[in-house]
């Protein structure tokens, strides 16, 4: 009994303490401060990508570049030098140049 009379003070005395708060004056505007904060912060974390440096003027230099190398190699295939190196290395290895199957015939 005596240790549920002691409860029951600790009891009394928590609730006594919330008749002695007070309520916070904050500053003016500290709403809007924090709001201001939080969407900044966001803001920042959000503009960092792993691709922000992959602008589109360099996207379409890549494509340019690309476009070209393939173009010079299918030229370089039909080409009659390629044909003829070709022939040379098959015969300097003992491979038959017949046999030899492309995309491009």
């Amino acid at each position: 009994m005596n240790t549920n009379m002691n409860i029951q003070d600790n009891v009394k005395k928590t609730l006594e303490v919330f008749d002695t708060m007070e309520t916070v004056k904050a500053p003016p505007f500290f709403k809007d401060k924090m709001i201001q904060r939080l969407f900044a912060e966001k803001e920042k974390t959000a503009s960092v990508s792993i691709w922000s440096w992959f602008t589109p003027q360099l996207q379409l230099a890549t494509l340019v570049c690309v476009v070209f190398v393939n173009v010079y190699a299918v030229k370089e295939i039909k080409s009659s030098k390629y044909e003829a190196s070709i022939t040379s290395f098959a015969s300097d290895y003992g491979i038959t140049a017949d046999q030899e199957s492309s995309l491009f015939n």
